[in-house]
């Protein structure tokens, strides 16, 4: 019995490989996304069993689409797929709802076989995963049954910092220099109640910010 997978990655080459790679497989590949929103749209129009999410995409990217995904169908199994062993990615994926989140230097049996346990039902996320980010998804959710004053340029930096920018790419994003996005990433995590970005950005999921 095939199984319906829609795949989303910006770059042609990337989801020319996959196609490869699940060629002869009981997966087939009904719809490919360059992009968030024609991965969300894609989603709904041919109501796949499993989608494969590249992270980094333009406009809105592979986490914001699986929000979006999950709002609509959250049944629907979906995986991360990316270049990035970034652990703010990971925490937002696994707050989120994903089933996994897999490096693209995985090799093809190691895929096939992810992809074959979601299908099933199952998660593939590994313990060293988990345990990365386990303090982040249990902080007590600082601020939630209350109002936090963030400045309307925190939380610009606090959206930027949930995306997994690092400081140097918020600053360069926002037109301001690498020291005042420092100093603004440190009133964040005061105000917040939080030890690390990571932890911002699961709060910032929770309070609907990205």
């Amino acid at each position: 019995m095939s199984c319906k997978l829609v795949i989303a990655d910006d770059h042609e080459v990337v989801r020319a490989g996959l196609q490869s790679l699940l060629r002869g497989s009981e997966f087939e590949v009904v719809a490919e996304a360059s992009t968030g929103d024609q991965a969300v749209a894609l989603t709904q129009e041919n109501r796949p069993d499993l989608v494969l999410l590249d992270v980094r995409m333009p406009g809105s990217d592979g986490l914001q689409a699986l929000a979006q995904i999950r709002q609509h169908r959250p049944e629907l199994p979906v995986i991360m797929f990316s270049t990035f062993d970034n652990p703010t990615y990971v925490a937002r994926a696994l707050a989120l709802g994903a089933s996994g989140y897999l490096l693209k230097d995985i090799s093809h049996e190691a895929l096939l076989d992810a992809l074959r346990k979601v299908a099933a039902g199952e998660s593939v996320w590994s313990r060293e995963e988990l345990r990365r980010v386990t303090g982040a998804l249990a902080t007590p959710r600082a601020g939630e049954d209350g109002d936090i004053s963030l400045t309307r340029r925190e939380s610009e930096v606090l959206r930027q910092m949930a995306l997994g920018l690092t400081n140097k790419e918020i600053a360069q994003s926002l037109h301001i220099s690498y020291e005042t996005v420092k100093e603004h990433v440190q009133h964040i995590l005061r105000k917040v109640g939080v030890a690390d970005r990571t932890q911002a950005a699961v709060w910032a999921v929770r309070r609907g910010l990205v």
